[in-house]
């Protein structure tokens, strides 16, 4: 299992842009192939900050994501809108505490 992290920073007028967008194509990236979840938070304290949270099966299920048509078009209309470079981190569970 890998999580992704992805924190977006956006320009303060294009914040419903995006959410826009991703309204219109969360499902579609939810339903590729070895996701199993997809969150969208956003910071308490920057309102035009906000972080994905995907679960994937595998690496090789997040890259074939990130190689795909889909991935390609809402990349391309995402990064305009843009007020910082976006942070990506990937992770494997290392300890679960109960």
């Amino acid at each position: 299992m890998l999580v992704r992290i992805v924190i977006m920073t956006f320009e303060e007028n294009k914040v419903k842009d995006f959410l826009t967008l991703f309204e219109q194509c969360s499902k579609q990236i939810r339903n590729q192939v070895g996701c199993t979840k997809l969150e969208l938070h956003k910071d308490v304290h920057m309102p035009n900050r906000f972080y994905t949270y995907s679960v994937w099966n595998t690496e090789q299920d997040l890259e074939n994501y990130r190689n795909s048509e889909l991935f390609n078009t809402v990349w391309k209309q995402t990064k305009v809108l843009f007020k910082e470079k976006p942070q990506a981190y990937s992770l494997v569970l290392h300890q679960e505490i109960f």
